[in-house]
């Protein structure tokens, strides 16, 4: 019997959000869609969440992703970007946690090690390995959208091993491995 599959990667971005598709087949990928959420015309920061998360409930509902692999922020010098972008990264989070969609986050470092073999990749050379490892005629202009799918790929490829990241199964459990980002007044 064939085993099936669909994961959902994600870039969290507060000027754009990337996110790519792939189905899982006995073991094989397949992919199945790649863009990005375009958030540059916005000024207010409430409205980029309120649309990342409408967005990402769409992308729920529509492809029913088993698995949700999301891209974690990596520490910046930038205090003000750090913020914007966990809390862009947050609310993609709960979106996937209201549907009770597993989410996994990888480190930048781990998505690009586990696409080109080399964690210092570049974007274009990330966005190559993918084109190649899933057939893709084309890349898109921006590579946001090859950042979440690689997100997924590498989601793919650490199936099954002990350390992949943060995994969270729904708001208990990202309560109970986060304490001190839970206010309990």
């Amino acid at each position: 019997m064939a085993t099936e599959k669909i994961i959902l990667g994600i870039d969290p971005g507060t000027t754009v959000m990337g996110f790519g598709i792939i189905k899982v087949v006995n073991k094989k990928m397949q992919f199945i869609q790649m863009n990005e959420l375009m958030l540059k015309k916005y000024n207010d920061h409430y409205t980029k969440l309120k649309l990342i998360f409408e967005r990402t409930l769409e992308l729920i509902d529509t492809y029913h992703p088993d698995e949700i692999a999301i891209e974690a922020p990596f520490f910046g010098k930038n205090v003000q970007s750090m913020l914007k972008l966990g809390r862009a990264q947050g609310v993609a989070m709960a979106a996937g946690l209201s549907r009770q969609v597993p989410i996994t986050e990888y480190m930048p470092k781990k998505i690009k090690m586990a696409i080109t073999g080399n964690g210092n990749a570049s974007k274009e050379q990330v966005a190559k390995m993918l084109q190649s490892m899933l057939q893709l005629k084309t890349l898109p202009k921006n590579l946001d959208s090859t950042d979440g799918l690689a997100a997924a790929v590498c989601h793919f490829y650490n199936e099954g091993r002990v350390d992949v990241g943060k995994h969270y199964t729904g708001w208990e459990a990202f309560v109970k491995q986060n304490p001190k980002k839970v206010n309990s007044k």
